[in-house]
């Protein structure tokens, strides 16, 4: 019986690949409908007192114009 050859350079290079490849992400879908995300998000403080001056609801405001700019609303 005859041993495979093996290079030790090729079977160190496959070993140090499968040791650091980033492993696949997966898009996960919401299981509740209407999820919202929590971001953070640099926002000019002029426009952040504008939605805030209407009181409470000034964040649901603020998503749904975003919403709308982006066409999902």
């Amino acid at each position: 019986m005859t041993r495979r050859p093996t290079n030790p350079r090729d079977a160190a290079e496959a070993a140090f690949k499968a040791a650091t490849a980033k492993p696949e992400r997966v898009k996960e879908t919401p299981a509740i409908p209407g999820r919202r995300e929590q971001v953070t998000l640099r926002v000019d403080a002029a426009v952040v007192e504008w939605f805030q001056e209407e009181g409470p609801g000034w964040q649901d405001r603020m998503a749904d114009a975003l919403a709308r700019a982006a066409g999902k609303a």
